[in-house]
């Protein structure tokens, strides 16, 4: 079923960390808009499952195995087609203090949240610049522009992420394609709510803190920012590129 917005209907979408949270509620609105979803992620079962409710493929992979995301991108491609909408939104984080962070944890979060947008912009870029058209959108994070207490390297990548995509949209802007991010705030993602599970007390009181900085004074839903996604894959964003829009409740502007 096409929706209201232009330019999607009948693109191919692929989705990093499709499985859950914004990854999912972006391929159910992408699809809602007429695009065939490819719902990329490392959770294969839950990958399936979100595939089958939106008529799209399931594709196992890890973007931070570069290998692995050109056998991604190869195998959406031979099922569905190019890919014109690419939605960078794998992430993770695993909050601590700094000093109580290891290298490990550093390579993990970084992998992940910088090395994995940057793995999937450069498998899919040259095809769309070829063919003169695409949309790239990253989830970045409102940690990437104020900093958060407890989320120092994920902060650094979504900063990264940022930075990175003001850069695409500079060299890819001649070829028709353009290049976004959405910086979320607190959302009700399985990540932030398992918060208290893994982190007790502190885990609680990060997430009313966030809440608390926001100028809403609530918790966002996944498929808000969702939307802002797939405004940002229309081509009722076509004069929209290089741009960092906040979906945060007003946290960034505090």
């Amino acid at each position: 079923m096409s929706g209201g917005l232009r330019g999607i209907a009948g693109k191919v979408a692929f989705v990093t960390g499709g499985a859950s949270g914004i990854g999912a509620a972006t391929c159910r609105r992408l699809s809602e808009e007429g695009a065939r979803v490819a719902v990329v992620d490392i959770d294969a079962q839950g990958a399936e499952r979100i595939a089958e409710e939106v008529e799209g493929l399931a594709v196992a992979c890890d973007v931070a195995d570069t290998a692995a995301v050109r056998e991604a991108v190869a195998t959406v491609e031979r099922a569905l087609g190019p890919v014109d909408l690419l939605v960078n939104n794998a992430g993770t984080d695993e909050f601590g203090f700094l000093v109580e962070t290891t290298e490990e944890q550093w390579d993990r979060v970084l992998a992940i949240n910088l090395r994995g947008v940057i793995a999937c912009t450069h498998a899919l870029l040259a095809g769309m610049q070829e063919r003169r058209r695409g949309r790239i959108v990253n989830v970045a994070s409102e940690a990437g522009r104020i900093g958060s207490r407890g989320s120092s390297v994920y902060s650094a990548a979504k900063a990264g992420v940022i930075g990175f995509t003001k850069a695409v949209a500079r060299e890819a802007a001649r070829y028709g394609v353009t290049c976004n991010a959405v910086a979320p705030g607190p959302i009700e993602t399985p990540l932030l709510m398992a918060a208290p599970e893994h982190f007790g007390e502190r885990g609680r009181r990060l997430i009313e803190v966030m809440v608390s900085s926001t100028a809403m004074r609530r918790i966002g839903r996944p498929e808000e920012v969702a939307g802002v996604i797939a405004f940002l894959c229309s081509d009722d964003a076509s004069y929209v590129t290089g741009e960092t829009i906040g979906v945060s409740g007003g946290l960034g502007m505090m």
